[in-house]
């Protein structure tokens, strides 16, 4: 009765389930295994802020440039006050307001782009406090520059003038008459009654959009998985019932043979 699974045909079908069933349990495991990559990662952020917040600052030129293992590091500066701009579309505790970015002059002139606060509504310049003059040291967590589009960073353009969208070198190198380094600081401390805007995780460590979009991933290449071994018997099932019926005169000889040249 089973004969048939050694045509041709079936030697077709037979094949391609072979082959998509293994396919579709690796791209599953490998998806399921980017989920859990990024669990562990992070878990690492999570114990790496930890840690940073109970460390010694380190000077600013030791940390750069910022990746994975240095990013939410505690880092310390010395410097001038030099321009300042507004963050707008920034949420902290649930409410919207805006940070204020004050630009650090050190190294010869070079700008360590810091964040001083955050106040809340829409930005106002009046409101955000002047930085005070002078030489200070700062100390804060170091971070890498923002991606516009990515992790809540405004994309939008058409700013007013003294706000950018995201604390990036590319965003303020036509904003500031200075070579800007490629990282930037939150204070641990705000100034002036501003709040202290927490350190965020490196890029690609967090439980995100992108995580669970691998945990779904997952579960679709098993369920295709299911899914192809779910057709494989229900066509042995029909043509095994198309055999019965051949052999009970219900169906003509040629029908038997091809069953998927029969009315369903």
């Amino acid at each position: 009765m089973y004969r048939f699974l050694l045509t041709p045909r079936w030697w077709g079908i037979n094949v391609f389930v072979l082959l998509a069933i293994p396919f579709c349990i690796f791209m599953g495991s490998w998806q399921l295994s980017r989920f859990e990559g990024r669990v562990q990662d992070h878990r690492a952020a999570t114990a790496q802020a930890a840690d940073s917040k109970r460390e010694a600052a380190r000077p600013l030129r030791e940390l750069l440039p910022v990746d994975k293992a240095t990013s939410g590091r505690q880092v310390t500066a010395t410097g001038r006050w030099g321009k300042q701009l507004l963050v707008p579309d920034r949420t902290l505790d649930g409410r919207q307001g805006y940070y204020v970015l004050t630009l650090l002059r050190v190294d010869g002139g070079k700008a360590l782009p810091v964040v001083r606060g955050w106040l809340p509504g829409s930005p106002d310049v009046a409101r955000a406090p002047a930085a005070p003059s002078g030489e200070v040291t700062v100390t804060g967590a170091l971070q890498a520059s923002e991606t516009p589009g990515d992790n809540g960073v405004s994309a939008r353009g058409g700013l007013p003038a003294g706000q950018t969208a995201a604390i990036s070198a590319a965003s303020l190198v036509n904003l500031v008459p200075y070579d800007v380094y490629d990282a930037w600081v939150t204070l641990n401390t705000a100034d002036s009654g501003m709040k202290a805007v927490p350190a965020k995780a490196p890029a690609d460590s967090g439980l995100d959009l992108k995580a669970f979009q691998n945990l779904g991933y997952t579960g679709e290449w098993f369920v295709f998985a299911g899914f192809v071994v779910f057709m494989w018997f229900r066509l042995v099932r029909r043509e095994v019932e198309f055999a019965r019926d051949a052999a009970m005169g219900l169906v003509s000889e040629t029908e038997a043979q091809d069953p998927a040249s029969s009315p369903v």
